[in-house]
């Protein structure tokens, strides 16, 4: 609403922010952004991360063979047992070995 009063009514920001009782600069950044306001959370600390190198650790001696709850134990992992498995699983297959079947064939003069 603000900026459809500032560029299609060619209200004065001063003028838009009397009339709708906002301050001026609530008015002077919505006219300067192009989308609404938006509310983004800076990240923080994560127990998770900490335990993260150790994890590795265990991954890369062990990558297939351990389930999700031994390194969780290993770790000393005290929190949520499905944020500790989704991190396995994300982590997982940096350690995998690479598949012998697998196979990449590129035709030639293609």
């Amino acid at each position: 609403m603000i900026r459809h009063l500032h560029r299609s009514e060619g209200l004065s920001q001063r003028a838009i922010a009397r009339q709708l009782g906002i301050a001026r600069d609530t008015v002077a950044s919505a006219v300067a952004s192009d989308g609404p306001p938006k509310y983004e959370r800076a990240a923080g600390p994560s127990a998770i991360n900490e335990a993260e190198p150790r994890i590795r650790a265990l991954l890369s001696v062990y990558p297939t063979t351990m389930s999700a709850t031994v390194p969780a134990e290993r770790v000393g992992w005290t929190g949520s047992i499905s944020w500790f498995r989704e991190r396995v699983r994300a982590i997982r297959p940096e350690y995998l070995p690479a598949d012998p079947v697998d196979r990449l064939s590129i035709p030639r003069g293609g």
